[in-house]
């Protein structure tokens, strides 16, 4: 983790920096991609702080952190939450065992955000559950997205659910140096919260933020540019979905 090395870095995980020394990578073709690099640092800023604000709000919650990845955000809540659920593909989730054997209250689940059986590993009796879904719904489709919310509509009572989405306009015009090479591409977006709740539809909006706050503090200067409509519209958003008993 690049941030972390700076001397007035916004991110500050050990964690984080140790695991990418053990891994066996190639790190310098993220370093190129300005765009993506900037992307999940202003992701991991506005995100850390949406989390531990409700997190301080909502005591003993439970989190399912899906398609969770090597994410390192359960340590840096540590001790904020009841338990935290890491759920990602198996042959993921093999990889973070090697690196990041986690035990309660940070669980590990070896399967898709589309797998309804994944409810059945996470200890639930009521409580709050927050969801957060990061860097998935862009390679996702309209109908995965809608089987991904039925899975967390049906399964909880009380659920709040931080989705990073990515405009239309990037999703058809922006290919991440990141993922060449891969199958991955990116295959769907929604231009704001309203348009998402059109597709989840009983979920509602209750907040949406632009990456541009997380821009903000790494370069003042959009503090002005994150103004103009055009900038805040094409750039990912967090937006957050409730769902009440």
């Amino acid at each position: 983790m690049r941030e972390q090395k700076k001397q007035n870095a916004k991110i500050k995980d050990e964690i984080a920096v140790e695991l990418v020394k053990k891994l066996d990578y190639d790190f310098s073709i993220a370093d190129k991609d300005k765009a993506m690099n900037y992307g999940v640092i202003t992701r991991t800023i506005v995100l850390d702080r949406m989390v531990e604000q409700h997190l301080k709000m909502h005591e003993n919650a439970v989190v399912v952190n899906l398609a969770c990845g090597l994410d390192t955000r359960c340590y840096r809540m540590k001790g904020k939450y009841l338990r935290w659920y890491n759920v990602d593909l198996p042959e993921t989730m093999e990889i973070r065992r090697q690196f990041l054997p986690e035990t309660g209250p940070i669980y590990q689940i070896a399967k898709s955000a589309m797998d309804d059986s994944y409810v059945d590993d996470i200890d639930y009796h009521g409580e709050n559950v927050l969801v957060i879904i990061e860097g998935l719904t862009m390679y996702l489709c309209e109908k995965d997205i809608r089987k991904m919310f039925f899975i967390i509509e049906k399964s909880f009572q009380k659920v709040t659910a931080m989705v990073e989405t990515m405009s239309p306009f990037v999703v058809k015009h922006v290919k991440e140096k990141f993922i060449e090479g891969s199958n991955a591409k990116f295959t769907w977006g929604v231009k704001n919260g309203t348009e998402l709740q059109k597709v989840v539809l009983n979920f509602s909006v209750g907040q949406e933020v632009s990456l541009v706050e997380g821009m903000k503090d790494l370069m003042p200067v959009y503090c002005v540019i994150g103004k103009i409509p055009a900038v805040r519209n094409i750039s990912n958003k967090i937006i957050v979905l409730e769902k009440g008993e």
